[in-house]
């Protein structure tokens, strides 16, 4: 039986965003995210131009989001023991170096195996700043009022990332030089990311994961050993689905109709509902509890994703993208909401990552298939893979929600988005 929790009016973005040094991070923080949503796009329009095959490029480019996965929560656990700074200085200047030299390999008609060598070292090296951020709101307001408004805040700055980067990659690549998106998501991962490292007065203490193991009492433990963390990970594989599929099947489909400068509109309208529906989710006042939404979330996003392959004309797919857009924010924020009522504090910068990297790698799948099915079969055939993403996801959550429990009731008043309102720990 649901019980229900009353939460006491949260303070407003306005008084979040006016915490001193916040500006300081969250700015150079917001460029140097991009790279996460722009890297897999800008890869999957340079190699399709260079070599003609959605198939090809959308194995390059998942073997960045792979590595990506892999390298991620590493990155985190790193970042907790040796400081932000230590990371990203050197991650960045990786990651430029191995986009820069990936860009130059595709250019030239480099071999395919040439191509993926240099794309590991750029999916490894992409820095983790949405956790990082994260972090830094911890240090700065853990234990305050604030520090839910925090969380809703920093699930929007997620999903307006995931709506920028790819539409900012598209336009450059097809409106300047199919190499442009990924010239401008090393610079931006160069410039943000070092400026973001320079911001040491708001870093979280070295260490702090290690000193937090036994706070109150709790034994440290892996994220990823908590079973609701892993079924928040396939719900996350499925998002990412959604993306990679989206991504590709839409270059494809506007490749094939003659039309390629269709492919920033269609994908701007896909943005769009996105970023409306993240807006909403953060000034909503929800009366029913986080999983039930994640549910709700989850099952409208199967559905419209279950249609995308029927769509055979511009209008009718800018359509059923703007649906699935406004679908992906409710499932992705409030996944983000819940994970935090299921971890210990010293696994928190780690499970984030996760979740980031289970994005990247449902991604990267995704296009890996959507590409081979759009060669062989046809545009329509590569929305297929964000129906069957989904609907797996969806499947998971619904057989193990039991699993997405918060460990305790006063989490969830905690972390719900929203005012004085009943939340429904369901």
């Amino acid at each position: 039986m649901a019980s229900t929790v009353i939460t006491d009016k949260r303070p407003g973005y306005g008084q979040l965003l006016r915490t001193p040094g916040a500006l300081s991070f969250l700015l150079p923080g917001f460029a140097a995210r991009q790279p996460f949503a722009m890297l897999t796009i800008g890869i999957v329009l340079l190699v399709q131009h260079t070599t003609g095959s959605f198939g090809s490029a959308g194995a390059v480019a998942a073997a960045t989001g792979v590595s990506m996965a892999l390298f991620a929560p590493q990155s985190g656990k790193l970042a907790d023991r040796f400081g932000q700074r230590a990371v990203l200085v050197p991650g960045v200047l990786v990651h430029a170096a191995a986009v820069s030299l990936l860009v130059a390999l595709a250019l030239a008609g480099a071999p395919l195996w040439a191509l993926f060598l240099a794309a590991v070292p750029a999916g490894a090296s992409v820095p983790q700043v949405g956790p990082m951020v994260r972090a830094r709101w911890a240090a700065k307001l853990d234990g305050t009022p604030l520090m839910p408004t925090a969380a809703a805040f920093e699930s929007v700055t997620d999903e307006f990332t995931f709506v920028v980067g790819p539409v900012l990659a598209t336009a450059l690549c097809t409106g300047v030089h199919p190499a442009a998106g990924l010239i401008a998501e090393a610079a931006l991962t160069l410039v943000g990311g070092l400026f973001f490292a320079a911001q040491r007065a708001t870093q979280p203490a070295h260490g702090l994961a290690a000193t937090a193991g036994h706070h109150g009492g709790e034994p440290r433990r892996s994220a990823l050993s908590i079973p609701g963390v892993r079924v928040l990970v396939v719900a996350f594989l499925g998002i990412g689905s959604v993306f990679g599929g989206m991504q590709v099947s839409l270059t494809a489909f506007t490749e094939e109709i003659g039309n390629p400068g269709a492919n920033g509109l269609l994908y701007g309208v896909f943005a769009a509902g996105n970023m409306l529906a993240g807006i909403a989710m953060g000034a909503v006042a929800w009366k029913t509890g986080p999983r039930r939404r994640l549910i709700l979330g989850y099952a409208g996003l199967t559905v419209a994703a279950s249609l995308l392959w029927t769509a055979h004309s511009v209008l009718l797919l800018g359509a059923l993208g703007l649906v699935v857009g406004l679908c992906i924010a409710p499932a992705l924020i409030t996944g983000y909401t819940i994970v935090e009522t299921l971890i210990p504090a010293s696994a928190r910068t780690e499970a984030f990552t996760w979740l980031t990297g289970a994005v990247a790698l449902g991604q990267a799948a995704a296009v890996t298939v959507a590409g081979r099915l759009a060669d062989a079969h046809g545009a329509s055939t590569g929305f297929l893979v964000p129906m069957a993403g989904t609907a797996l996801a969806l499947a998971t959550l619904l057989a193990l929600r039991s699993r997405l429990r918060p460990r305790e009731a006063s989490r969830v008043a905690a972390r719900g988005i929203g005012h004085r309102v009943p939340v429904t720990v369901d």
